[in-house]
């Protein structure tokens, strides 16, 4: 049911970026979390300090602090606006990533274990990485309409993964409550989607406007972001 199977090249360096954003609609960043063992909160505002002070555990500290971070320093190279630490993001009402007087800007943030993916896009996007292995955690997935994309009854652990995907990446673009969109059947008829089995492993799902996009998919180099 992948739309496609994609090993990326090597990681791109942050000096690829304005270059591939001139040529794309959207770009989508793979980033390492064990790439970052020294990180600090120089980089956030203070409405991002408050958010990252009610995360409850370490590991969710971590990814905050290194996505907000390397966005900001890949942000840099996309507006030509510096310093990184003057970039703000801030979550609506509905929880999506917004970029203070940026409003052309779409952001999309998905994590999974180490990876961290960020895409920034000139359209309306929504994204979402699961780990293969990670299906035995969602077991709840067959009571939030999994089959309702399938023509048939037989449901293996690729196609409930897809779906749980499709769907998370659905809610993002939509900016909807994700209970409504695993609620119900998924209507994919007016937008464009891909779901790819990325690197051998990860499933990676893309939702987008109806219509054709050039979207590009990279790992992202470790970036020297001066935490001290």
């Amino acid at each position: 049911m992948y739309n496609e199977i994609l090993i990326l090249p090597s990681p791109i360096s942050l000096e690829s970026v304005p270059y591939l954003w001139q040529q794309s609609n959207a770009l989508i960043f793979l980033v390492n979390l064990n790439d970052y063992d020294i990180f600090s909160t120089k980089y956030l505002n203070e409405v991002e300090m408050e958010y990252l002070e009610g995360l409850q555990t370490g590991y969710f500290k971590k990814r905050y602090i290194i996505s907000r971070t390397v966005l900001k320093h890949i942000l840099c190279d996309i507006i030509r606006e510096r310093p990184a630490s003057g970039i703000s993001t801030y979550k609506d009402g509905y929880g999506r990533v917004r970029i203070r007087n940026h409003s052309d800007l779409y952001i999309c943030i998905s994590y999974t274990q180490s990876t961290v993916v960020l895409a920034i896009s000139k359209i309306e996007i929504g994204v979402d990485i699961e780990l293969g292995k990670t299906l035995a955690l969602k077991s709840n997935l067959k009571n939030l309409g999994a089959k309702s994309l399938l023509t048939d009854d037989s449901v293996n652990e690729a196609d409930l993964l897809k779906i749980w995907t499709l769907k998370e990446a659905y809610s993002k673009f939509s900016n909807k409550n994700m209970h409504l969109i695993f609620s119900k059947k998924l209507d994919l008829s007016g937008v464009s989607y891909f779901t790819y089995f990325l690197d051998n492993k990860y499933i990676l799902s893309i939702i987008a406007y109806l219509g054709s996009h050039i979207i590009g998919i990279n790992h992202l180099e470790k970036i020297d972001c001066n935490w001290d």
